[in-house]
């Protein structure tokens, strides 16, 4: 076990402080909902009855005590490896590798701990909570393929990313961060670009949307609105759970829209149209836009930040190092970074919760009504079991959309003002 000196110990208190608050305010969700959430809303009058509203609860719940299993477990271990010093003996141990590799390595080894740890979580929530619940539909032979090509995928990926950041370190001199950030933004786009041509369809099938009556209208919304799409494609999503969900994805000329093939044989066509119409809200809006600006900024103040946590002898000290060690500094900012991260969350989650209900204005906006928008936001609610009355300190810290009794009432006090 290393030693433990004043730095340590703030940065401990600090990681228990945001740990317990994660916990505590699971709990207060929990408690909210036994309170509060044994009455159908007014909203959701002949869409949710009270046989159906205990089924969210259950659910809702269920998710809350698996979650703070998952948490603490996942806490207690990275805490583990930290005050045993299993970081700085990797390092050591990597001394004389070459230093791409030897971080490389590093990374791989934490990353693998984690993930085993993570491994049994992911299959009970898959195999017996969203069973338990009628929404898993994936076999263990799509578990385990989908497993093995996301480790795939996260040691491709990961070992680019990483390759780049450890080269700029090594031999772009004190303006690394620069490069390092010039990087890094350059290959979150390259994925947004390829993540709906080449990475999901490693997952699901995509295929184009079947019926030519909501193509069409589909195409039209999209044309009136003065965007060109790729194409308009329904996935496979039933393969593997019976969530509904819509998406647009990629950008410039592989921007596409998704629909989940649940989502279509759960909804009728006006009511995809509005949640089409939601989605081309944050074009029109360019929320994807200022989020891209947003994550690119933090991410250039956070570069600089790196830069001067890596040549500070105190932080390695700190975390039971006996030398310098960049690849390693890596880790350590990052794991500094997660509870100061909790704190400054509600921030991103508050502009996220924002953009969605400009989506929603837009909606009604193009729609001239929000009656389809409305019972679609309903009708997700009710089809994904969605938690009807969260704390709003839950909400505060974990939702990027405005809780579902909240986005339909702002939207049909709207409605009732529009111009039809």
């Amino acid at each position: 076990m290393i030693a433990i000196n004043l730095y340590l110990s703030a940065y401990i208190g600090f990681y228990l402080l945001s740990t317990g608050l994660d916990l505590a305010v699971d709990k207060l969700n929990a408690t909210h909902l036994e309170k509060y959430g044994n009455r159908v809303p007014h909203v959701f009058k002949g869409i949710i009855d009270t046989q159906e509203l205990a089924k969210i609860s259950r659910y809702t719940l269920n998710n809350i005590r698996f979650t703070r299993v998952r948490t603490s477990t996942a806490k207690i271990i990275f805490l583990f490896i930290i005050l045993f010093g299993i970081p700085p003996w990797l390092s050591r141990s990597l001394a004389q590798i070459n230093f791409v590799l030897a971080g490389l390595i590093f990374f791989a080894v934490l990353g693998l701990m984690s993930g085993i740890v993570e491994l049994p979580f992911d299959f009970y929530h898959s195999f017996i909570i969203e069973e338990r619940f009628g929404f898993n539909t994936r076999t263990y032979k799509i578990w385990i393929l989908d497993l093995a090509k996301s480790v795939l995928l996260l040691a491709v990926l990961g070992g680019i990313l990483l390759t780049g950041l450890l080269l700029m370190i090594r031999y772009t001199g004190n303006i690394w961060w620069i490069w390092a950030w010039a990087f890094f933004m350059s290959f979150q786009l390259l994925m947004t670009v390829l993540y709906p041509t080449v990475i999901a369809p490693m997952f699901n099938k995509f295929t184009p949307l079947e019926s030519p009556d909501l193509k069409r209208k589909i195409k039209h919304l999209v044309k009136t609105a003065g965007f060109y799409v790729e194409g308009i494609y329904q996935m496979d999503a039933t393969r593997r759970t019976r969530h509904t969900n819509a998406y647009f994805s990629g950008l410039g000329k592989t921007k596409r829209i998704v629909l989940f093939d649940s989502l279509i044989t759960s909804h009728s066509q006006d009511e995809i149209l509005a949640i089409v119409a939601h989605e081309i809200g944050h074009l029109k809006k360019n929320h994807i836009k200022k989020q891209i600006m947003i994550a690119g900024i933090v991410s250039l103040f956070l570069f600089y930040l790196t830069s001067k946590l890596l040549i500070s002898p105190v932080m390695y000290a700190s975390f039971g190092f006996q030398s310098i060690s960049l690849y390693a500094g890596l880790f350590l900012v990052a794991a500094i970074w997660e509870p100061v991260s909790f704190f400054l969350s509600p921030f991103g989650r508050a502009i996220s919760r924002r953009f969605e209900r400009e989506a929603d204005l837009y909606a009604l906006g193009a729609l001239k009504t929000a009656k389809p928008l409305s019972m679609a936001l309903k009708k997700m609610a009710a089809k994904n079991l969605a938690n009807l009355q969260p704390h709003p300190l839950h909400v505060l810290l974990n939702y990027s959309h405005p809780p579902f009794i909240e986005r339909i009432e702002h939207l049909e006090r709207a409605g009732s003002h529009h111009p039809r």
